[in-house]
């Protein structure tokens, strides 16, 4: 039974560590990540495969959380798709170090470890490396500031070759 408990705890905290060589942002400042977010690219997994247009709606709940909303276009199915989470500070709410929960009560980390100064793209991973998310204000990014941030992901040890552009033409003017 002791060795049972064990695994438990290890499989309900294992998902929510920070992988080495990650650092959650410092400063992070809730109000200021509220709101939507444009999916630029991210690693494939099962819960947006085949999806585009995605966004990510952040709102306060409550209890002292977040409330998300990830919504997409699933083009097989040629229909919308949103799951709705939320989302908890793992630290102190001034680090971008959160777990979130899509499914009861099983929770994946959350860590924003690049934020621009005036919140305008962030860079999201989970427990490793193999989660990756290039979140933007805007639908597009400038292909310079898109090429540093690429850069500096690929410089962390993030799977680059293999990451998805999301197509957000829906969204754009």
């Amino acid at each position: 039974m002791r060795y049972l408990m064990i695994g438990l705890i290890v499989l309900l905290t294992g998902c929510v560590s920070v992988p080495e060589g990650i650092d959650p942002v410092k400063n992070f400042q809730s109000e200021r990540y509220l709101g939507t977010w444009y999916e630029i690219a991210r690693l494939d997994h099962s819960f947006e495969r085949g999806m585009q247009q995605v966004t990510a709606d952040y709102s306060l709940r409550e209890d002292g959380g977040i409330k998300v909303i990830n919504r997409g276009f699933k083009e097989t199915e040629q229909q919308w798709a949103e799951a709705e989470g939320k989302a908890y500070f793992v630290e102190d709410k001034q680090t971008g170090y959160l777990k979130v929960s899509f499914f009861g009560p099983f929770y994946g980390a959350y860590i924003v470890f690049d934020l621009g100064d005036d919140y305008e793209h962030a860079l999201v991973t989970s427990h490793n490396r193999s989660y990756l998310w290039l979140l933007s204000r805007t639908p597009t990014l400038q292909h310079d500031h898109q090429q540093r941030l690429l850069q500096r992901i690929t410089e962390l040890g993030f799977a680059t070759d293999q990451l998805i552009f999301v197509d957000q033409s829906m969204h754009r003017n």
